[in-house]
């Protein structure tokens, strides 16, 4: 039977996987590719270097199949903390994978309108390159709806963590803040005249160090299940 250490490793492994995939896509193609009012550059863009933005659509396919093993880790490692408020998380993350995979429709589908296909003959090119931006612009907030539902998983998991004895609590603490970062960054966006968020940047940080850090806990450290604070 794998040891707690080793299934803790292999969340820790997968959520490296998932880091890096997430933050491929979403710089290196989605935030390379894509310029804001701009729909004839964008639409030039993303013919210009269409394997890319294929591979940032795989990347993200990929982000969440490897996903889902760590998350499912996590939980049976640390359901002997909390389990009912466990199961609430897991709840949570599986509405947010489903949403933002179904969402995924809205990244892909500028390959579709751009495609020089003999139907789309009857628009004219810059209604297609307006066409694609918008359904790039429909899947930033897709997106964001997604990430609303992770945000309270991130929240609940980090207190079970600060409460479990497993980890150090600060990591606890940092998961949790990430997950109050999302919540922001994702309500900033709906709130915001133009859907505009000037907040993204400086609660990026934070997610990013608190995500980072449990994963590389949980990669390098693991986690020794006989330090359960039961009484917590």
């Amino acid at each position: 039977m794998i040891s707690d250490k080793s299934l803790a490793r292999i969340a820790g492994f997968c959520y490296l996987i998932v880091i890096a995939t997430g933050l491929f896509s979403e710089v290196f193609v989605r935030q390379a590719l894509r310029v804001s009012n701009d729909a004839l550059v964008t639409a030039q863009n993303i013919q210009t270097h269409e394997m890319l933005f294929r591979w940032g659509f795989v990347a993200d396919l990929i982000n969440f199949v490897v996903g889902l093993p760590a998350i499912l880790i996590i939980y049976h490692i640390f359901k002997r903390v909390n389990k009912l408020l466990l199961q609430l998380a897991l709840a949570f993350v599986i509405v947010q994978t489903a949403v933002i995979a179904v969402n995924l429709l809205n990244q892909i589908s500028p390959m579709l309108i751009l495609s020089n296909q003999t139907y789309l003959n009857t628009f004219q090119p810059n209604q297609l390159a307006t066409l694609s931006l918008l359904s790039l612009n429909i899947q930033i907030l897709g997106y964001a709806i997604g990430l609303v539902f992770f945000g309270f998983y991130c929240l609940i998991v980090g207190y079970v963590i600060y409460k479990s004895g497993f980890l150090p609590k600060l990591f606890g603490i940092l998961y949790g803040v990430a997950g109050l970062c999302y919540l922001i960054n994702s309500f900033t966006m709906f709130l915001s005249k133009g859907f505009a968020n000037p907040l993204f940047t400086y609660l990026a940080i934070p997610i990013f160090i608190g995500e980072l850090s449990l994963c590389l806990w949980l990669l390098i450290k693991g986690i020794d299940s006989k330090k359960l604070n039961v009484k917590n």
